[in-house]
C-alpha cells in the first residue's frame, strides 16, 4: 500500500524551509526541541496509520444511518478518537496547567495532516472540537471554560459549530434560530441549524455546539446574530452529563464524500426547552465565530493538501510499477513495455501533482507559522503578521481546495480505468475533496472577502507586507543555481498582480460594489498563483544551498528544483489572463440575463 504522507517533505517544511526549531527561543516554546517535534510527529503517524487509516474505505462504504434515534458508526472509529485523546492531541497546543503541551501551532498542523491524510472523515470531529475548545478559550468566561471546554481538552466531549439554516446557508445575515432570556441568565433556543458536521453521534459523552442564533427583539442583520454555548445534554453542578437538551436530529445529509462525518440537520428546542448560554457580548456572535470560522479555513486548505497528496502518492507508486507501452524512440515491437512514469505525459501529470500539494503544504505550514508569530512572535511584529495572516486566508483555504482536486484528476488519470475504480483510494480522495471548495466559505466568498476587504484593509497594509516578504526572499535568492526559471517568472507575476490591483482598486467607489466584485475569483487566482510560486521560490531556494553538501538527500533536493521551474514554467503563465481580466473590470457577468441562461 502507497503511504498516504510524504514524511520526508513534511520535515523539510518544518525544519528546512520554515524555522519551526527556532521557535525554542520564545518562552511559551523554550522547553522544547526539535527533537521534542519530530517525537511528536513520529506519534501522530503511528496512530493515524494504525487507527485512522485502517477504516477509512469503511467509513466510506458504511456510511452513518440511523438505528432506534441513534447515529450508527463504523465501531473502528470510537478506537480511533480514544487513541487520539490518549496520545494527547486535543489539548497539545494548550497551556500546561490545561494539560497541554504548549505545541506551536504550525506543529500542531503537522500532527493534524497526519490524520487528514489517514482518514479525513474521521478526523473531522477533533478538527471541530479543537476548534471549539480554542474559541471558548479566548471569548467564553471562566465558568463557562470550566464547564464546557475542558471537557473538550480531555477529548471526552466533542464540539461542533452551528452557523447555517436551511434557509440561509452562507447568508448568515439571514438566519431565524431565536434565543429568549429565561430570566436566570441563560436562553432558551429555538430553531433548525443546517450542514452541521458532527452534529450527532455517540463518540463521546456530549456535544458541544456554538450556535448562531438572535436574542428575541434583537436587530436584523449581523448586527443581531449572538454565539451561544448549546450542549446536546445539560450539565449537571459535578460537570457530568445531565438531561436531554432537546436538541434533536431531524436527518442525516447523505454526501457524496466525507462520508464518515455525520453531518446533520438539527431541530432546537424541539420536544421540550433547549437552554443555551451567552458566550461574550449580544450581538458579538458572527466577529467570535470567524475566530473559530479563519481557523477552520485553513485547516479546510491543509486537510485539501493531504487528500492530494495521498492521491499523488498513490499514482506515483502505480506509476512505477505499471508497465506500458514503450519510449516513442523505441520502434522494437518485441521491447519489453516500460513503466509507465516513463513517458512524458504521465510525467507531466504527477508534476502537476506534486507542484499542487507540496506548493499547496508550503502555503499552509507558512500560515500557521504566522498564527504562532501573531501569539508569541516579537511584540513589534505581531500586528503585520495578524495583517498577513487575514490577507493569505482567503487563499490558503481555497487554492489548495482547488488545485488538490485539479491534482486528484490528475492521479485518477495517472492510473487509467483502475483509478476510477474503487480498487484503489483515488476516487474516494477525489469525491472527499470535493467539499473543501464549498465548506467554510465557497470560492465566490473567498474572493470577495480578498478583493473587497483583505487587499485594502488597513490602507493595504497586509498587501505591502506580502509584497516586502516576497521581495526579500527573490533578493536572497539572488545568485542561487537552479532559480533562474521560478525567479524571473516570479518577479513577471508580482508585475502583472500590481499593474492589475493598480488598475481595479481606485476604481472600487466608481465602479459600485457589484461590478467591481464582478471578477473577484480572478483575484483569488491570480494572487494566489502568485503566493504558491513564492512557495516554490523558497523551497527551491533551501534545496539549493542545501544541494552541494547532499547525499542521500540530492535526489529529494533536485526533485524540488525541477518542481519549480515546472511551476514557472506551466503555471505563473496563467497570472496574466487572470490579472488581465481583473484589471478590465469585465462585465461580462454582470451583463448576463438570468432569462438568457
Amino acid at each position: 500500500m502507497a503511504p498516504v504522507l510524504n514524511r520526508r517533505d513534511l520535515s523539510f517544511q518544518l525544519f528546512e524551509v520554515l524555522p519551526t526549531a527556532d521557535l525554542t527561543s520564545r518562552p511559551r516554546f523554550a522547553e522544547h526541541s526539535r527533537e521534542v517535534y519530530e517525537d511528536v510527529l513520529k506519534v501522530a503517524h503511528s496512530v493515524a496509520e494504525r487507527y485512522f487509516a485502517n477504516h477509512a474505505r469503511e467509513a466510506d462504504l458504511h456510511e452513518p444511518h440511523v438505528v432506534d434515534g441513534r447515529v450508527v458508526l463504523p465501531t473502528a472509529m470510537t478506537d480511533a478518537m480514544r487513541a487520539f485523546r490518549d496520545a494527547g492531541f486535543f489539548s497539545a497546543h494548550h497551556d500546561e496547567d490545561l494539560g497541554g503541551l504548549q505545541l506551536p501551532w504550525v506543529v500542531m498542523q503537522a500532527v493534524q495532516a497526519h490524520f487528514q491524510a489517514a482518514n479525513v472523515a474521521t478526523s473531522g470531529y477533533p478538527f471541530l472540537t479543537i476548534g471549539n475548545a480554542n474559541l471558548q478559550r479566548v471569548f467564553a468566561s471562566p465558568e463557562q471554560q470550566r464547564r464546557y471546554m475542558l471537557p473538550l481538552l480531555e477529548g471526552r466531549w466533542f464540539g461542533t459549530m452551528a452557523l447555517s439554516e436551511p434557509h440561509a446557508g452562507s447568508g448568515l445575515a439571514d438566519i431565524t434560530t431565536t434565543a429568549t432570556p429565561r430570566g436566570d441568565g441563560t436562553y432558551a433556543i429555538t430553531g433548525t441549524k443546517m450542514w452541521i458536521s458532527g452534529g450527532e453521534h455517540e463518540l463521546s459523552e456530549n456535544i458541544v455546539h456554538l450556535v448562531l442564533a438572535r436574542i428575541a427583539g434583537g436587530p436584523a442583520g449581523v448586527k443581531g446574530i449572538s454565539l451561544f454555548l448549546v450542549p446536546r445534554y445539560r450539565v449537571n453542578e459535578d460537570g457530568t452529563p445531565g438531561e436531554d437538551n432537546h436538541v434533536v436530529l431531524a436527518g442525516l445529509n447523505h454526501k457524496m464524500g466525507y462520508r464518515g462525518t455525520t453531518n446533520t440537520l438539527l431541530n432546537f428546542g424541539e420536544g421540550g426547552e433547549t437552554i443555551g448560554e451567552l458566550v461574550g457580548e449580544p450581538g458579538r456572535g458572527l466577529a467570535q465565530m470567524f475566530h473559530m470560522m479563519n481557523e477552520a479555513r485553513i485547516g479546510v486548505g491543509m486537510g485539501a493538501v493531504m487528500l492530494g497528496t495521498a492521491g499523488y502518492m498513490e499514482s506515483l507508486a502505480y506509476a512505477r510499477e505499471r508497465r506500458q507501452g514503450r519510449h516513442a524512440s523505441q520502434k522494437d515491437p518485441a521491447a519489453p513495455p516500460v513503466a509507465i512514469i516513463e513517458h512524458a505525459d504521465v510525467r507531466r501529470l504527477l508534476l502537476r501533482q506534486k507542484v499542487f500539494v507540496e506548493g499547496g503544504l508550503a502555503l499552509g505550514l507558512y500560515a500557521s507559522l504566522l498564527v504562532d508569530d501573531t501569539q508569541t512572535g516579537p511584540e513589534g511584529g505581531r500586528a503585520d503578521a495578524g495583517l498577513l495572516l487575514d490577507l493569505l486566508t482567503p487563499i490558503v483555504k481555497s487554492w489548495p481546495s482547488r488545485y488538490s482536486q485539479e491534482a486528484l484528476s490528475d492521479a485518477i488519470q495517472v492510473m487509467g480505468g483502475a483509478g476510477y475504480t474503487r480498487d484503489f483510494n483515488v476516487e474516494m480522495y477525489y469525491r472527499d475533496n470535493r467539499l473543501n471548495p464549498i465548506h467554510e466559505g465557497t470560492e465566490g466568498i473567498q474572493g470577495n472577502d480578498l478583493l473587497g476587504r483583505k487587499l485594502t484593509q488597513a490602507g493595504g497594509r497586509g498587501l505591502n507586507i506580502l509584497l516586502g516578504r516576497m521581495e526579500a526572499d527573490l533578493n536572497a535568492s539572488e545568485g542561487l543555481e537552479g532559480l533562474d526559471e521560478i525567479r524571473a517568472a516570479l518577479r513577471q507575476a508580482i508585475t502583472w498582480n500590481t499593474q492589475a490591483l493598480g488598475a481595479i482598486l481606485p476604481r472600487a467607489a466608481e465602479l459600485g460594489p457589484d461590478l467591481f466584485l464582478a471578477n473577484a475569483n480572478s483575484a483569488l487566482e491570480m494572487l494566489g498563483h502568485t503566493v504558491v510560486g513564492w512557495m516554490w521560490l523558497r523551497q527551491a531556494a533551501t534545496a539549493s544551498r542545501a544541494l552541494p553538501t547532499a547525499r542521500a538527500d540530492a535526489d529529494f533536493y533536485h526533485g524540488k528544483l525541477h518542481a519549480a521551474r515546472f511551476y514557472a514554467t506551466h503555471e505563473l503563465p496563467k497570472v496574466r489572463a487572470h490579472a488581465d481580466l481583473l484589471a478590465s473590470a469585465d462585465r461580462t457577468t454582470t451583463d448576463m440575463h438570468s432569462e438568457w441562461f
